[in-house]
């Protein structure tokens, strides 16, 4: 059974839902659960949960813990017992598998890379989000805002995590990888793409060329690599455009139901609409090339999302993709002292 690590400090409404979220993970995924963070909050929210007796949950104190408004910078410095870095010690010590957290996310990204350390061949670790598409199998986008400014080879880098993450979580036999791009032509672009292009027509994996902002949708690839500056705005837009459409669908439902029958299908179309589109349903994004699994989610995380987070950790750990990143970069790098 796979342990994760979860700090219980960290989101918007921490830890209400952190807490219904591991026993959530514990009851219907089989996974043992650590809570982090000050102990006698946590129990306290454990004890409105009669159901969590018996189940794999633990807990695990730490005296600080970083806010949304803390400096990221400064939190990681100066708060050295905050439930984030103590979590990430636990999967550095092998008492836990992964980590999940909907705190800060510099702050998250920065413990995780100082206490975990990053795998041999990794640059700079990526977050990797996953998006809906019109064939229903997710798309990887790769950064969303780990890394604002990128060179070329860790462009490849994020290709090759990307790649081994949606064959592993997502069960893709053989991905297509894109290139965000604002053409599909390759001498378009700016500098940075037009001079990935060649490094990621050289990996082993089935790259497909540039691709543009709308087959992040369409399904035309099943990762698109950029870099974090262009993924975050992209993660942002969307997350926008998803609250819009549900909000006017649900706007007009409400204002074009006459009939009892029309209203039950519609409700019944609204839901699953919502469901497809719902980040809560993804979990976290992963940050690949770090040791050991963290998944960082969304600040305003409900239990649903931080139960699937759990559960996209567990899957990264039992699926050993960081071992598989670690191999394909040493062959990567093999091949390219073979050609010199």
């Amino acid at each position: 059974m796979q342990t994760i690590a979860v700090d219980a400090m960290g989101g918007d409404f921490a830890p209400k839902h952190e807490v219904e979220g591991a026993i959530r993970a514990a009851e219907e995924l089989q996974v043992g659960v650590v809570l982090v963070g000050l102990e006698d909050v946590i129990r306290a929210e454990l004890s409105h949960h009669r159901r969590a007796g018996g189940l794999p949950i633990e807990i695990h104190h730490a005296s600080e813990f970083i806010t949304m408004e803390d400096s990221a910078a400064k939190a990681v410095r100066l708060k050295k017992d905050s439930s984030i870095r103590v979590a990430c010690r636990l999967v550095r010590d092998g008492v836990a598998d992964g980590v999940v957290s909907a705190g800060n996310t510099g702050a998250v990204m920065a413990t995780s890379k100082i206490v975990q350390g990053v795998i041999r061949g990794v640059t700079r670790p990526a977050l990797a989000g996953a998006f809906p598409s019109l064939t229903g199998s997710p798309v990887v986008l790769l950064d969303v805002g780990a890394n604002v400014d990128c060179k070329p080879e860790m462009l490849a880098q994020f290709a090759v995590m990307g790649e081994i993450y949606s064959r592993t979580i997502f069960h893709n036999s053989r991905p297509r990888v894109g290139l965000l791009s604002i053409g599909e032509e390759e001498h378009k672009g700016n500098d940075l793409t037009r001079a990935a292009l060649p490094l990621l027509k050289a990996l082993p994996i089935n790259f497909i060329g540039n691709v543009e902002g709308r087959d992040i949708f369409n399904g035309i690839a099943d990762v698109v690599v950029c870099d974090g500056f262009i993924g975050n705005v992209a993660l942002k837009v969307s997350e926008g455009l998803v609250d819009m459409f549900v909000s006017m669908l649900r706007e007009s439902l409400s204002a074009t139901m006459t009939r009892k029958i029309g209203s039950l299908l519609s409700r019944e179309a609204y839901r699953e609409f919502k469901k497809r589109l719902d980040y809560a349903e993804y979990g976290g994004a992963p940050l690949l090339g770090v040791k050991g699994v963290c998944t960082i989610c969304h600040g305003r995380s409900n239990a649903n999302a931080v139960k699937n987070a759990i559960r996209v950790a567990a899957e990264f750990a039992q699926g050993r993709v960081n071992e598989k990143i670690e191999e394909e970069l040493d062959r990567t790098a093999s091949s390219k002292v073979a050609a010199q």
